[in-house]
């Protein structure tokens, strides 16, 4: 890949990154509930997971999976499950917090957590098929164009995490006393449940 076709690549993502979506979501919440430390180990295990999956698609194994529609029916219930399980989390931890005077265990999420939101997700296998087909020019593009490819996928998604992350948590900080704080946590609980009705509409009107 040249300088031009890399510098098409990075525009072509820069919206599909950035607009918002169930893993924009998902690090806002997380940034606004516990802050940029707690991202880290979702952020590393969505990273890994995109890395690794962009990779297969990339050589022609990832969309073999999704040619089947149950599949691809199967990962988006069991994706919208998982983000309403997250979503539950947070908001039973800000119930909690409100019904009583202590500190409560924060909501731990892990490296796990991420990479699951990544597999679970059929639309991004689908987005990167789309950006192999627009990028990848069989038989002269190889394994090392592939590579590119993942990388500069895996890193402008990681770099839009970290925006949707960091911006969560600026939210928050905007509502320091505890009610406030209470009252943001439950908003981004129901933005991930919300999320996962979103995940779920194709299934119900097609």
């Amino acid at each position: 890949m040249g300088f031009e076709t890399t510098i098409a690549l990075i525009i072509f993502l820069f919206p599909l990154a950035y607009s918002p979506g169930p893993g924009n979501a998902f690090f806002a919440s997380i940034g606004a509930t516990h802050g940029l430390q707690a991202a880290i180990p979702a952020l590393l295990g969505y990273h890994v997971a995109t890395f690794v999956v962009t990779a297969m698609i990339g050589m022609g194994a990832g969309l073999l999976l999704l040619s089947e529609p149950r599949v691809a029916r199967v990962l988006t219930i069991l994706g919208a499950a998982y983000v309403f399980w997250l979503g539950y989390l947070f908001l039973k931890a800000s119930m909690q917090a409100q019904a009583s005077s202590r500190s409560e265990t924060p909501v731990r999420i892990g490296f796990t957590d991420g990479a699951l939101i990544l597999l679970f997700n059929p639309k991004a296998y689908y987005i990167i098929g789309l950006l192999f087909t627009q990028f990848l020019v069989p038989p002269n593009d190889g394994l090392a164009a592939v590579l590119n490819i993942t990388t500069i996928f895996t890193l402008n998604n990681l770099v839009a995490f970290l925006v949707w992350t960091l911006a969560g948590a600026a939210i928050a900080r905007l509502f320091m006393s505890e009610t406030a704080n209470r009252r943001i946590n439950i908003l981004f609980a129901l933005c991930l449940i919300g999320v996962g009705i979103w995940m779920l509409v194709p299934i119900f009107t097609t």
